[in-house]
């Protein structure tokens, strides 16, 4: 595989082409963080650009390996969940009320943190209702001056 059909692959895998940056093969936008693939003195090297500094997490000495190593890295699914345990079903089907509670007591700490930071940003508009206010509408005199 090279670089151009390892693009076209991941195209057909639904795999979105802001993810990745693969020399000579595609031109999206990229975020702040995506896999990338090139060349770099006779190496194929894979890394990961993030935060502005790239890693290297793979070098190979053929395009082939590259390019495969890349494609099975954003292609894979990763392990199935493993379900609960016996024990841990139970402590979950017994302790409702205690997990609904500490859920509620973890949102009114982040409420409150939110409402004590400063607000970013000018404010928000107030909503318009269908009314308008009692002075819209009306033509006034022209200034004297």
């Amino acid at each position: 595989m090279d670089r151009f059909e390892l693009c076209r692959a991941l195209r057909a895998a639904g795999v979105p082409e802001a993810h990745y940056e693969i020399q000579d093969c595609h031109r999206a936008p990229h975020p702040t963080d995506r896999y990338f693939l090139e060349e770099r003195g006779g190496m194929w090297v894979v890394g990961v650009h993030e935060r502005g500094s790239r890693d290297v997490l793979e070098r190979f000495t053929d395009e082939d390996g590259a390019c495969r190593w890349l494609h099975s890295r954003l292609t894979e699914e990763g392990p199935p969940p493993v379900p609960p345990t016996a024990e841990e079903m139970d402590q979950l089907l017994h302790d409702s009320e205690g997990i609904q509670r500490r859920a509620r007591e973890a949102l009114e700490r982040a409420l409150a943190e939110s409402r004590d930071r400063p607000a970013e940003g000018p404010p928000a508009e107030k909503p318009r209702t269908s009314e308008p206010p009692a002075d819209e509408g009306r033509t006034r005199p022209p200034s004297a001056g």
